[in-house]
């Protein structure tokens, strides 16, 4: 197959050399030169020839230009989709509603990628890792019999507590649901009931947010302890008020797209995993 890959991060430069190992004929467009060599191509003729049109993680943070972080120029959404054709699938992460209105008033079939279960969970894991990674740089001791809280148990909190009991952190999980507390006793870690938070955060060394809504409000972070360090990997807005953090003078972090900074190769295994199966799924071979 012809695949286009339109801007992205370091992600979107290892997937399409895994694409070219599998035979496919890769054209890149939307990174400067020292990523890629070929970028005097034009992006008319490139999506032209292109079966399929693969954009960034994060196809957008504006609605109007695709996400380059690796391009000195911009590229507008618009004129990508009006030089697709209905035959042509766009494959990109968080297509925003005002981007699926557009693809459907032009008839072309959108494919968000981080709606698809498998590559969302294996995400968790390069996540997690640069996660710790970070917070292996920010503390001034070892994660190893640290008070260490991970607020959330979805994917990521999942695999985060994991990796965390694995490296001998006092592990305490926060979460909702009482069935969700009864798991992570059953893990060996500590539960902490969400509505409990306020009574039971000041003794934590690191706080790791995974819950994308405000959950560290003014109230909460008066009771974190002031050496503590708090790292967001919710999505924008994140679950942190910053501005009341750095009043206080709490350090935080809002790590985001950690797969593409920690482990761009991985997580590029794991996007083309995904690609392959939503082609097999629209009956490619």
């Amino acid at each position: 197959m012809v695949i286009a890959i339109i801007g992205g991060d370091l992600r979107a430069v290892y997937l399409g050399k895994l694409l070219n190992d599998d035979g496919h004929e890769v054209k890149y467009f939307g990174f400067d030169n020292k990523y890629i060599d070929n970028t005097k191509d034009d992006l008319e003729e490139i999506i032209d020839r292109s079966q399929i049109v693969i954009g960034p993680l994060l196809c957008s943070n504006d609605n109007i230009y695709l996400s380059t972080p690796l391009y000195s120029e911009n590229i507008e959404l618009k004129k990508v989709f009006d030089l697709m054709n209905k035959k042509q699938i766009f494959i990109a992460g968080k297509i925003t509603e005002p981007i699926i209105e557009y693809t459907s008033l032009k008839e072309i079939e959108s494919v968000d990628l981080l709606k698809r279960e498998e590559l969302t969970i294996l995400n968790a894991i390069p996540t997690a890792e640069g996660a710790i990674q970070l917070a292996m740089e920010k503390m001034p001791k070892t994660l190893h019999a640290s008070n260490v809280l991970v607020m959330g148990f979805g994917r990521i909190g999942k695999i985060l507590s994991k990796m965390l009991w694995g490296i001998g952190a006092n592990v305490y999980v926060s979460a909702r649901k009482i069935y969700d507390l009864a798991y992570i006793k059953s893990y060996g870690y500590n539960p902490i009931l969400m509505e409990k938070l306020i009574d039971n955060i000041s003794g934590m060394d690191i706080i790791f947010n995974t819950v994308p809504s405000l959950v560290l409000d003014k109230d909460v972070l008066e009771k974190v302890n002031k050496s503590s360090i708090i790292i967001d990997l919710a999505s924008k807005p994140g679950g942190v008020d910053f501005k009341e953090a750095d009043k206080l003078d709490i350090k935080t972090y809002h790590a985001l797209a950690l797969p593409g900074k920690s482990a761009p190769l991985t997580a590029a295994h794991y996007i083309k995993q995904s690609i392959y199966n939503i082609l097999l799924e629209r009956g490619y071979e």
